[in-house]
């Protein structure tokens, strides 16, 4: 086995790692948003969240860990969509975002008193 062919194994070995270290986050995520949503008597939209973003930090112990962000949707009337966030430090809930309150602006032609 010669140097590249080994460097390919281990760019491989790192890709898959990657892939299902993420999704074990993302599952994380999901139940994390899930189970806020419930507590907070919203409805939780479309059972998922996505990833955006990523970066390679430190902890409080000095180790370098991943910390992913994941947003999701949620509901607190069955006819909108909000927006929330979880935080993952490595495999750790760090910040939880949901907005429970609903802000209504008034129409033009009323006035506020």
């Amino acid at each position: 086995m010669n140097l590249y062919e080994l460097l390919f194994l281990c760019l491989t070995a790192l890709v898959v790692w990657f892939w299902f270290d993420s999704l074990k986050a993302r599952e994380i995520g999901v139940r994390a948003a899930r189970d806020a949503c419930r507590e907070e008597g919203l409805q939780f939209l479309d059972e998922t969240v996505v990833g955006t973003g990523l970066r390679l930090v430190r902890d409080d112990d000095g180790l370098l860990k991943l910390r992913r962000v994941f947003t999701f949707e949620y509901s607190d009337t069955g006819d909108n969509r909000c927006s929330g966030s979880v935080t993952l430090l490595g495999h750790e809930v760090e910040i939880l975002h949901v907005r429970p309150h609903l802000y209504v602006i008034p129409n033009s032609h009323e006035t506020l008193h």
